[in-house]
This record gives structure tokens, C-alpha cells and sequence, in this order.
């Protein structure tokens, strides 16, 4: 009998409705402008609630539609923070499904064997059983891409070298390394922008480490531009904006970023202009 991760914030980061959860990702799949075209090797993407940060999310996600149709299914690598345990290391749950409202995603045999292998990567039902930050991920990859499968880790405490070594042993052709991570939290807007800029400049300058305080998940972040530097990836920045541009309340706000990562030989084309 199959072990499922059913949904914990359906029907309040996302709409619980199928038919209205998948209007919703497709109209911002469908308003996401990405400013080069192009298939992707990695993704960087917040993880509200989507009134806050779903366009930004959709941003970064939009470009998988440049993935060639041909492609086998790709394996989705996804990392993020936990909102509620303390970890240490790298935790994997122990299921064989997650589920959503748009139906079930099959967890990755191949890579979810691979990473119980590395010495700091360990599995926690309960450190998932929660957490938000990668459920919200699984529509937008679901209308995104279709078929794919998926390997969901948990990113506690732990070196950047760690999470880059993880990833230099689980990234192939066929994964899709991605991140995610808010930005910088509860600062006044205007220092928010200043703070989420500067944060910018150092991912697309592949500069680690990150800061603990300007990402919530700034360690995987930071293994990520370890490995991309040494791979000669391209990251571009898609979106940047935060709960204050959604809310209007600026006091005390959270920022969120889209960031996509092109490999060295593949080829950027701007986007088409509408011909309208």
C-alpha cells in the first residue's frame, strides 16, 4: 500500500478546489512575461501564500515551458526551510506520494535511494507533515510541467558545501533543482527593497554564503550558487516584489524573489514582443 503526504495548507496558502486552484495557477502561468527564453537547470521561488507570492512563483515556472516536449518526465529536486522543527542535516519524508488537490506526485525512487545514501541527509515524516514551504511548489509543477517526479527535502542546519555536495550528487540532465526561499521578513518596505536588491546582486553574481537573515532559506540558496558557479551557470533574476505589493501594508513586510539559472550552452533568446 502506497504511504501518501496528503495536503496541510490547502485551502489556506491555495485554494482547496481543484477546478479553482488550477484556473488560478494557469492565469498567472499565463501572465508570467519571462524576459529570455530558454530551458532551465534551476529555480529559485518563494513560498507564501499565493495571494502574496504566487505571481512571483509563477514567474520562475512559466519558463519550464521551454523544456523540450520531446524531454523525458523531468525529477524535480526541491528544497526548502522548515517553519517547525529544528533540524539538522537534510530530512526526507517517508512516503512514496505527495498529494495536492490536483492529484498525487510520485516521490523519486532512483534519487530518493540516492540521497538516503549521503551521510547527512536522514527521514523525518514529522518534520513534513506541516511544512508549507514545498507543498505550495507541487501545483505551479503540476500545471507546469505535467508528468514528474519528485524528490522533497527539508533543509535544516547544515553547511552550504553540504546542500552543494547533495546537489552535485543528485543533479543529472534529467533533475530539476529547485529552491525555496523568502526573502528578507518583517522590515519596513523601503529597507525590505534595499536588503532583497542586495541579496539579488549576490545570487546573480553567484556569491555565497547568504546571509541568515536576508532568506529563510539562505543555506540552500547558498549550496545552490556554490554548485551553479562551478557548473558555469547563468542566473537571471524574473521577479522581485513583496507582501507589501500584494497588501499594501508596508510596515512590516516579506520579500520574494524569481530567479531562474540557464546552463553556459544553452541559448537565450529574448522574449517575443506581442505583435499587438
Amino acid at each position: 500500500m502506497s504511504r501518501v503526504r496528503t495536503p496541510a495548507v490547502a485551502g489556506s496558502f491555495y485554494p482547496a478546489n481543484p477546478s479553482t486552484l488550477a484556473r488560478q495557477v494557469d492565469g498567472w502561468l499565463e501572465q508570467a512575461r519571462p524576459s529570455v527564453v530558454g530551458a532551465p537547470a534551476a529555480l529559485i521561488v518563494p513560498h507564501a501564500g499565493y495571494v502574496y507570492s504566487g505571481p512571483v512563483a509563477a514567474a520562475a515556472y512559466a519558463t519550464l515551458r521551454a523544456l523540450p516536449p520531446s524531454r523525458p518526465a523531468p525529477r524535480v529536486l526541491l528544497l526548502g526551510p522548515c517553519h517547525f522543527l529544528p533540524l539538522r542535516g537534510v530530512v526526507h519524508p517517508d512516503v512514496d506520494a505527495l498529494c495536492t488537490p490536483l492529484g498525487e506526485v510520485r516521490v523519486d525512487p532512483e534519487l530518493h535511494r540516492r540521497a538516503a545514501r549521503l551521510g547527512h541527509v536522514s527521514a523525518s515524516m514529522e518534520a513534513h507533515e506541516l511544512e508549507h514551504s514545498l507543498e505550495v511548489q507541487l501545483p505551479f509543477l503540476q500545471r507546469a510541467l505535467g508528468a514528474f517526479t519528485v524528490l522533497p527535502l527539508l533543509v535544516g542546519r547544515t553547511g552550504a558545501e553540504d546542500v552543494a555536495a547533495l546537489l552535485d550528487a543528485l543533479w543529472a540532465p534529467d533533475v530539476l533543482p529547485v529552491v525555496t526561499s523568502d526573502l528578507s521578513h518583517h522590515l519596513p518596505y523601503e529597507h525590505a527593497r534595499r536588503v532583497d536588491q542586495a541579496t539579488v546582486e549576490q545570487v546573480l553574481a553567484l556569491r555565497a554564503p547568504l546571509e541568515v537573515d536576508n532568506a529563510c532559506c539562505a543555506v540552500a540558496i547558498s549550496g545552490l550558487l556554490l554548485a551553479a558557479r562551478r557548473r558555469g551557470l547563468r542566473p537571471v533574476l524574473l521577479d522581485l516584489r513583496s507582501s507589501g505589493d500584494a497588501s499594501g501594508e508596508r510596515a512590516g513586510v516579506v520579500g520574494y524573489g524569481a530567479f531562474v539559472f540557464y546552463p553556459p550552452t544553452q541559448p537565450l533568446h529574448p522574449r517575443p514582443e506581442d505583435s499587438s
